[in-house]
């Protein structure tokens, strides 16, 4: 699809350089044009770039880059020596282990990700990392339900976590945001409400939230019509995904949403929007 010239109807359609089939690989992450995928069927993970269908495998017989659905979560960065990394978080028998990919290296080490052991439960969602200004943010809540909603924060260069809030928002029923990096900053589109939901766009400022829009309580529309936020275009407009793989956008800067169900769940696993680059998933010599 080119973004650039409008033109968001399937113009090709890539073939996979890997074994595996279109539905049983999930794209997790991108950056820079490099994708990570897990390949459902055998759990491991490979950075690839469908631009030059360059890939790397990153499991190892040692267990590390084997990827659990709903149990794992993963996010990319580069670093100051143009290092390509990927963060690994696992969560096994209530305990939470992290494990960082250098792509220089070519190997995982493990690090101390330090945070509150309740989140470390499988009752718990942790969202696909978004990358912002050298820190990783993931947002964890109770599918759904009102209940337990934080971000947590990774400084790609100290490796320190930090925990923030979600925006104070009364509601009942779903309660859920999806984050987006809009500007260089850190922002937050929330839904809250049960049969009627009620869409509001938050930005970060220090660890406080500003509300900059909201629209009306819409009534329900059909689980065929959901949708998620996947990407935030420097025009001004988000662009949205259905689960039937359609394509819209959302202009902010004109008006307000008018209906529609922002929906996480699939978030991630259907298709990214990246920018074709040359970068290698192998080290630069």
């Amino acid at each position: 699809m080119d973004f650039e010239t409008g033109e968001y109807d399937p113009h090709s359609v890539l073939p996979l350089p890997f074994q595996g089939v279109k539905k049983e690989v999930w794209i997790l992450a991108n950056l820079d044009g490099l994708l990570c995928v897990c390949l459902s069927q055998t759990h491991e993970l490979l950075l690839w770039n469908p631009t030059t269908a360059a890939y790397r495998h990153l499991a190892t017989p040692a267990g590390h880059g084997l990827y659990e659905d709903n149990a794992d979560t993963v996010g990319l960065y580069s670093d100051p020596s143009n290092d390509y990394n990927l963060l690994h978080l696992t969560r096994r028998s209530g305990m939470l282990a992290a494990h960082i990919y250098s792509r220089q290296q070519g190997n995982w080490r493990k690090i101390a990700f330090k945070t509150n052991p309740a989140y470390h439960t499988p009752k718990l969602c942790w969202s696909p990392a978004t990358l912002c200004a050298g820190t990783l943010y993931f947002t964890i809540f109770e599918c759904w339900v009102v209940g337990r909603n934080v971000v947590i924060g990774f400084d790609t260069s100290t490796e320190q976590v930090t925990e923030i809030s979600f925006p104070h928002v009364p509601s009942s029923g779903i309660f859920q945001g999806v984050l987006v990096t809009v500007r260089n900053s850190l922002h937050m589109v929330l839904w809250t409400g049960r049969e009627y939901m009620s869409l509001s766009l938050w930005a970060l400022q220090g660890q406080n939230w500003v509300r900059l829009l909201s629209t009306p309580a819409v009534p329900p529309i059909p689980l065929s019509l959901w949708m998620t936020i996947t990407h935030y275009m420097t025009n001004g407009r988000f662009i949205v995904m259905r689960n039937s793989t359609k394509v819209f956008e959302i202009r902010v800067d004109t008006k307000a949403v008018d209906c529609y169900y922002a929906c996480s769940w699939f978030r991630g696993y259907t298709g990214a929007v990246y920018a074709e680059t040359l970068v290698s998933p192998f080290a630069v010599a």
